[in-house]
């Protein structure tokens, strides 16, 4: 089967960071679907797996190793285990770190993963949406606790780096359960973007936060969710109502005070979506229902992909190119490559 893989660790510019490959087709067997790849999408974490996250410059991966975890396709065959899906079944999903990923022609990942793919979506609209999906929903719904349905309706969210994949998703969810949503953005075309989606305020997250908040009229925020990195983590603890959370998805190294956290009673939540399938937990299927929750939801209008721009066919060229625009860290929304 065609692949999109790597065999060093190397930054994007470098013309071997992505190779055009031959691999064999998978099988699968117990609870796994072979699934035929039509679209992926790239995210943050695909660009720290790709230059190697502590791994050496030039590190050889033998045989070459197949990452990506955002995918839209079609259910080829099934695992003798499998109750959720049979062949001709489209479906999206963010896969497992653990496994190889979907930049393949081909894919086997656990169905307990794995949602019905929204019917009103193609597959390059679906692609850009399971992973965002699944850490936005997971931090606000498990992780904070806020109710899907509306009962902490009017409570207020921050919801700092918005414009990304998983804000973009993350405003759809937060308005869905009908919260006061505060947005960041730093330029033009993001606030556009998040005011679009839903946000009702946006503040400059280059400039003082606080005081913006405070000048909207809020003394405290009720939930607060960081979705770019963690130097807006006193910021956060300054605005987080007392007794209330704050979740964060980034991988930090910085100075995190806790002094303020205690005197407030405030709880700090992790998400970290790959959890559930890298430990094999036994809610594991929670992503199966989620994912299938949203495409519904999308499917009845009430909530909107968020891919910006799509890139074809999925070769080395085009994930090259889709990385870089992800590493500059002023991607709109999520950028996917579709076809074979």
């Amino acid at each position: 089967m065609k692949a999109v893989a790597i065999k060093e660790y190397l930054p994007i510019e470098e013309p071997n960071s992505f190779l055009d490959v031959e691999l064999p087709k998978p099988e699968p067997t117990g609870h796994d679907i072979l699934v035929a790849v039509k679209a992926i999408a790239v995210n943050p974490v695909d660009t720290k797996v790709r230059r190697g996250r502590g791994k050496d410059k030039g590190a050889i991966e033998e045989p070459p190793r197949v990452i990506g975890w955002d995918a839209s396709g079609r259910v080829e065959a099934v695992g003798d285990e499998v109750t959720l899906f049979k062949p001709g079944d489209e479906v999206w999903y963010a896969g497992d770190i653990t496994r190889p990923g979907c930049n393949s022609e081909f894919q086997v990942i656990d169905e307990r993963i794995v949602g019905h793919k929204p019917k009103s979506l193609s597959h390059a609209e679906a692609a850009a949406l399971p992973l965002t999906t699944i850490t936005a929903y997971e931090a606000f719904f498990d992780r904070l606790g806020i109710d899907r349905d509306g009962t902490d309706k009017g409570q207020s969210i921050l919801i700092i780096g918005a414009g990304g994949g998983v804000g973009s998703i993350g405003i759809q969810l937060a308005k869905h359960a009908g919260l006061v949503i505060i947005a960041t953005s730093s330029r033009p075309e993001t606030a556009a973007w998040v005011k679009e989606l839903g946000a009702n305020y946006v503040v400059n997250h280059r400039k003082d936060m606080v005081k913006q908040v405070h000048e909207l009229g809020f003394a405290h925020v009720d939930h607060i969710a960081i979705f770019n990195d963690m130097r807006h983590w006193q910021t956060a603890v300054e605005l987080i109502r007392p007794q209330s959370g704050i979740v964060s998805i980034d991988d930090t190294h910085l100075p995190m005070p806790m002094d303020q956290m205690k005197l407030k009673a405030a709880s700090l939540h992790w998400e970290f979506m790959f959890a559930r399938s890298m430990y094999q937990t036994p809610d594991m299927i929670e992503q199966h229902k989620l994912l299938t929750w949203v495409a519904d939801e999308i499917d009845a209008g009430r909530m909107r992909t968020t891919v910006s721009q799509v890139f074809s066919p999925i070769n080395a060229a085009n994930l090259r190119e889709a990385h870089r625009l992800v590493e500059t860290g002023k991607a709109k929304g999520k950028i996917v490559v579709e076809r074979f």
